[in-house]
């Protein structure tokens, strides 16, 4: 079956992942979607020194957005700040440093914001591709830190700060490679078989898909979607995907095409008439499963992520994180 998602999948990326697909789907977008003045409104961007969290904030920076950036590396923040104000005319971003793989940091950061900042829209971009199973210092398999655990105490610990804001949002930066796989509850850190890093971070992305699900169940205050951004090309995949790159760098979508949903979920009135807890592309709902893939999980699994993540986040956080 495994052969069989991963034909089908590729298929499907070169029919609608690729720059034609986004070209293709451009066409039938309404351009008043995005004419929106969103000045007064607050986005938390992470992973937003590059790629598509860059081009992400510059498109909010430029309708007025306050931009609040978090990136672990200092000097390519601090960068990406400079050329999104140069870029935009908005002087309202600023930088915030957090390694998204260290739970008590990134759960100390957001009662810290939250205390300081108001928040409208959370956007979770950041992410990362370990090829070689490598572990945090707190123990954790680092892809599961970052996609995963950091993204989930995050959003948990802001959702108090999200739910006092009208037309509050939290957008999911998932992928598409998710669809080869079914949510593994038993084995969320790849301590069993034969390590993949390509595979890890799509069970991860299968993981955020569900968390949104979940959450949106739970929080009907606060509009929540994941979406794909298609094959684009961003130093992440150039450096963790290089094969691939190479094969299919004159297909991809530029960074901005691949943002496009990211910023359409998060400042479109378009996008909040769909409901809560949808997968995106190309600004539209689609299925979080490939046909006859037997990738469906049960709702008891759906609900154990979340009760796996809540316990693993117990030694890190206080009660206001839980659930």
């Amino acid at each position: 079956m495994s052969v069989y998602r991963n034909t089908v999948w590729f298929v499907k990326g070169l029919r609608e992942y690729t720059k034609g697909g986004y070209e293709a789907a451009a066409k039938h977008f309404a351009a008043e979607d995005l004419q929106v003045d969103v000045t007064g409104r607050s986005y938390m961007i992470t992973g937003a020194n590059s790629g598509i969290g860059k081009a992400t904030a510059l498109a909010i920076a430029k309708k007025g957005g306050t931009i609040h950036l978090v990136c672990r590396n200092k000097h390519r923040a601090e960068e990406a700040q400079k050329e999104i104000i140069a870029g935009s005319g908005n002087q309202s971003v600023s930088v915030h440093l957090l390694d998204m793989s260290n739970p008590k940091e990134v759960w100390e950061f957001a009662e810290k914001f939250k205390t300081e900042n108001r928040l409208h829209v959370l956007v979770n971009n950041a992410g990362c591709m370990v090829n070689n199973r490598e572990l945090t210092e707190d123990g954790i398999e680092k892809n599961f830190a970052t996609n995963v655990l950091g993204t989930y105490i995050l959003t948990k610990a802001l959702l108090p700060a999200l739910e006092k804001e009208e037309d509050a949002r939290v957008v999911t930066v998932s992928s598409g490679g998710m669809l080869v796989q079914k949510l593994n509850v038993g084995d969320l850190q790849f301590e069993k078989g034969t390590f993949d890093g390509t595979m890890a971070y799509a069970q991860n992305k299968r993981q955020q898909v569900t968390l949104t699900e979940q959450w949106a169940k739970s929080y009907p205050k606060v509009h929540f979607s994941a979406m794909h951004p298609g094959w684009a090309d961003t130093p992440a995949v150039r450096l963790s995907m290089p094969d691939f790159y190479e094969k299919m760098k004159n297909r991809l979508r530029t960074e901005e095409q691949g943002a496009d949903t990211v910023v359409w979920l998060a400042v479109s009135p378009a996008a909040t008439k769909h409901a809560s807890g949808l997968f995106f592309q190309d600004r539209k709902p689609v299925s979080t499963h490939l046909p006859l893939a037997s990738t469906q999980s049960s709702a008891a699994d759906d609900e154990k992520l979340l009760q796996l993540l809540q316990d693993m986040s117990q030694k890190w956080t206080t009660d206001s994180c839980k659930g």
